[in-house]
């Protein structure tokens, strides 16, 4: 069960491939920084993976300061993309929570429509 709430709004962005998980919260923005261009203390929230895979970790700033949310997983990995043209991807808060929870969240959920009226 993810930790924090998450808002409706919520920019989430996922970085892809593989981080170096030593890095702490210092590390981790100016990774934000320098590979996607963008500013860490904007309030989005930053997702990054590590090489093994069980372990992630969340960054991102709550108009009071930095945050960072790790979360490492009693068995299993996190899905995670490998790479993309821009080096990260985009996700809305339900794919978040998913991934927290440690499900599979890129698996699209195609909305039931009625085939037939009456």
């Amino acid at each position: 069960m993810a930790i924090i709430t998450l808002a409706s709004g919520l920019r989430i962005y996922l970085a892809c491939g593989v981080t170096d998980m030593r890095r702490g919260m210092t590390g981790l923005a100016m990774l934000v920084q320098e590979s996607f261009a963008e500013n860490p203390f904007d309030g989005a929230v930053y997702a990054f993976r590590g090489r093994r895979a069980g372990l992630i970790k969340l960054l991102w700033h709550d108009g009071i300061g930095l945050c960072l949310l790790m979360k490492r997983l009693e068995y299993g990995q996190f899905a995670w993309p490998t790479v993309t043209t821009t080096g990260r991807i985009q996700l809305s808060p339900a794919q978040l929570a998913a991934l927290l929870d440690g499900c599979e969240w890129r698996a699209p959920v195609k909305p039931r429509r009625p085939e037939l009226a009456g």
